[in-house]
């Protein structure tokens, strides 16, 4: 029997890359997948994908900056399958390089509503029912970003470190109530986000490729091995941590 079996994890920012990797892992895994995104079609071909892995699953279609409808999205997946075990608080947004002195109020609202207050939302809604199973695992999404500065991206930066002290501070607050909260901080991910930030620009690319270590940018997947492991027993004695998943960029 797979070892999530009779489980149910929810992936915001499911319609792709990471996320939709996610989703497949865990459905490979036995769980049912819940899918949420703001994107119908690229959801909906991820739960596609969830079935062919094997497991059950379903689309939410979700703004994670509005509390209705993060709530909705949880109500939903209790009203399907009766339960929440697991959560990858994945989605979020990037931001284009631009001098601070040119980045507009508009640009760091909505990177701060979404991959900030979408991942406090996110686990406000989570929990309680979490707890009504007597426990369960949440993964939330940060970076290397969350880990070191950047020049030209101060919004996303701070973003990113901001769901680092969100993750930390949740996990102190349910450590003995059965919910382990730990974050994912990965490198250059060859993902859509990738793309639009390097914009098909060979150098930009060749340059994020040599600034990790091991000389390659990371796949979604190994992002995704990562998620599942922390949901998993074997991580049973982890919580409030962060794992760079970046190729030894920040052990430089």
């Amino acid at each position: 029997m797979a070892p999530f079996t009779g489980k149910v994890a929810l992936v915001t920012g499911g319609s792709s890359g990471i996320g939709r990797a996610s989703a497949i892992a865990f459905a490979q895994k036995g769980a049912s997948v819940v899918v949420a995104s703001r994107r119908a079609e690229e959801g909906e071909e991820t739960v596609k994908l969830v079935k062919e892995a094997g497991s059950d699953g379903f689309f939410v279609k979700t703004d994670v900056t509005q509390a209705a409808d993060v709530e909705t999205m949880v109500e939903q997946t209790i009203r399907r399958y009766g339960r929440l075990d697991y959560a990858f608080n994945n989605a979020g947004i990037e931001q284009t390089p631009s001098p601070l002195v040119e980045q507009t109020e508009e640009t760091f609202d909505q990177i701060i509503d979404i991959n900030v207050k979408g991942v406090w939302l996110s686990m406000k809604y989570q929990i309680p029912q979490m707890l009504k199973n007597g426990g369960g695992a949440i993964v939330n999404m940060s970076s290397i970003a969350g880990l070191v500065g950047m020049a030209g991206v101060p919004i996303y930066v701070a973003s990113k470190h901001a769901v680092v002290g969100l993750t930390k501070s949740v996990a102190l607050e349910y450590a003995k109530q059965g919910i382990r909260i730990n974050a994912v901080s990965p490198g250059a991910i060859e993902t859509d986000m990738f793309d639009r930030f390097v914009k098909d620009n060979p150098q930009v690319r060749e340059q994020m490729m040599t600034m990790h270590p091991i000389g390659r940018t990371g796949k979604s997947e190994e992002i995704a091995n990562a998620v599942v492991w922390f949901c998993s027993d074997e991580a049973a004695f982890v919580t409030g941590q962060i794992l760079a998943l970046d190729g030894g960029y920040t052990a430089q």
